[in-house]
């Protein structure tokens, strides 16, 4: 059988996905971009192969996206990841009835972006100039509360009081804030409900930029944080549409469009 894969090589994260002839999932894998972009994103390719049984070879077409992708020369084709989350976003979204809105909060930018009903990019905003509203924002603050990141999400609904205002819009200042509202003795889940707030506001208004259409689907890996998950939906005042695998929809998005192009130059060949 042959298969496809995706790779998304992010500022924070590499990610990868393999796909079957079907173009059914057939596994993930996700690790730490680390310094070293191209021997990190070829390490994260052969674990994935090696962890679902399957060679080099047995992978027919590779698409690269994200950040780094053009460091990643071994790929037969590379796509900004702005398409291959839309196209990983629609095909996710077919189980849940369909998105027309996607939302992606990564390490260092968040993108607002609206598909048609073909999964078509219509519009699209982002924020790549400042960390605030992104998953550089959470570590940071993690680090600030002498918390681990993935234990944001469950202090959120811890906080008894409501969620403190965090005025800052720039990850520096916020991060004086944060030190400044711990000094004056507030709790940290109250603190990091703000937080989560902070985000939720500004990824709304992101969103809004773009228009928002029928369900809404959240992507990248702060869509693991349940407050941060719960803020949002709170603001958009509906509820998200979160896939078991967040952090891979735009590496999975690219393994797609790799059995695409593949069939079309198969069948371009036998015509």
């Amino acid at each position: 059988m042959n298969y496809f894969a995706g790779i998304d090589v992010g500022s924070t994260a590499i990610k990868v996905a393999v796909v079957d002839a079907e173009g059914l999932l057939v596994g993930v894998h996700v690790t730490p971009s680390g310094s070293l972009f191209h021997k990190n994103s070829l390490e994260a390719l052969n674990t994935l192969l090696a962890k679902v049984g399957l060679q080099r070879e047995d992978v027919r077409y590779l698409i690269a996206t994200g950040y780094g992708r053009k460091l990643f020369k071994e790929a037969d084709d590379s796509i900004s990841e702005i398409t291959a989350n839309a196209i990983g976003a629609f095909e996710t979204g077919k189980a849940f009835g369909g998105v027309r809105t996607i939302i992606n909060i990564g390490g260092q930018d968040s993108k607002a972006i609206q598909i048609d009903n073909s999964g078509n990019v219509v519009n699209f905003a982002m924020n790549d100039k400042c960390a605030a509203g992104t998953g550089r924002f959470l570590d940071v603050a993690a680090r600030n509360l002498e918390l681990d990141l993935e234990d944001l999400g469950d202090c959120h609904f811890q906080a008894t009081t409501a969620p403190l205002t965090i005025n800052s819009t720039c990850t520096v200042f916020a991060e004086s804030e944060i030190i400044g509202l711990l000094a004056k003795g507030h709790g940290k889940a109250e603190i990091i409900a703000g937080i989560h707030y902070s985000i939720a506001q500004r990824t709304v208004r992101l969103a809004k930029r773009v228009g928002i259409e029928d369900r809404v689907y959240f992507d990248g890996g702060p869509a693991l944080n349940k407050g941060l998950v719960a803020a949002i939906q709170d603001e958009l005042g509906r509820e998200l549409v979160i896939p078991e695998h967040p952090q891979t929809t735009t590496a999975f998005g690219a393994a797609m469009l790799a059995r695409s192009e593949y069939l079309e130059e198969r069948s371009a060949g036998q015509d």
